[in-house]
């Protein structure tokens, strides 16, 4: 669904609609170029560190090396993605910057209960929002970011399918480079430059958050992200539009 009007950065007009057109058909690598070379300094990226990270973090680096990286450490990750996190960032020189919410996890606790555990998407929206929307908006803001890559892929959820190469998600542009990528194209790219999965991928986990909320995928999964919230719902509100109607996540039975 391609967004048909024009957006305004640093006083520049992005026609996001002929960027869309632009872009179609071009490689990763082209499309992160055209990124770097419309928003300069303004252009940030996000990494959760998740199964597949490695593709995006090499991809963009070896067009933009010093490119901020945003990282949301939830205090719930498992210890192993906090190690595949040092190792990249150690191998790939990374200019990591890593946000956490202002709420420590016995804090938030104490206040709320353990979130995770009730069976409740409200509850599940609350959770995602101390722990990793607050927190990647005022990553946006310090670092004066005006547009940011991301790794997100179109096959991964439903609300997903829907989105174009360029966006705008709030007041900043959003770029997908590897919008169109299946599976088998993440892990040519993987192989190719002898890059790493999490070490999660071994166990059969397709994608991995916190480790409270994420599972093995199981025959009866639709999406890669059925296997994260208990399968409630499939996105945590990072890359959902942030008007006061689009805020709250969508729940998987409403996609």
């Amino acid at each position: 669904m391609t967004a048909t009007t024009a957006s305004k950065v640093d006083g520049a007009i992005v026609d996001i609609q002929a960027a869309n057109r632009t872009l179609d058909g071009a490689s990763a690598t082209e499309i992160v170029r055209w990124a770097v070379d419309t928003f300069g300094d303004g252009l940030v990226m996000s990494s959760s560190f998740g199964i597949q990270a490695s593709v995006m973090l090499h991809l963009v680096t070896q067009v933009k090396p010093d490119i901020p990286v945003i990282w949301i450490d939830t205090g719930y990750l498992p210890p192993e993605t906090y190690r595949f996190a040092e190792s990249l960032s150690e191998r790939l020189n990374l200019n990591l910057e890593v946000y956490q919410s202002p709420m420590s996890p016995a804090r938030m606790e104490a206040l709320y209960g353990k979130l995770w555990e009730v069976n409740d998407v409200k509850a599940f929206d609350r959770y995602d929002y101390i722990r990793k929307v607050e927190p990647m908006q005022r990553a946006l803001r310090e670092l004066g970011a005006t547009a940011w890559l991301a790794g997100l892929r179109a096959k991964q959820t439903n609300h997903r399918k829907t989105l174009d190469v360029v966006g705008v998600q709030g007041d900043r542009h959003k770029v997908l480079p590897i919008l169109g990528w299946h599976s088998r194209d993440v892990y040519n790219y993987l192989q190719e430059f002898d890059l790493p999965y999490h070490p999660f991928f071994e166990r059969g986990y397709t994608s991995v958050g916190d480790w409270h909320s994420s599972r093995p995928v199981s025959a009866d999964d639709e999406h890669d992200r059925d296997t994260r919230f208990r399968g409630l719902k499939q996105e945590c509100g990072l890359h959902l539009p942030q008007t006061p109607e689009e805020a709250e996540s969508l729940d998987s039975s409403s996609l």
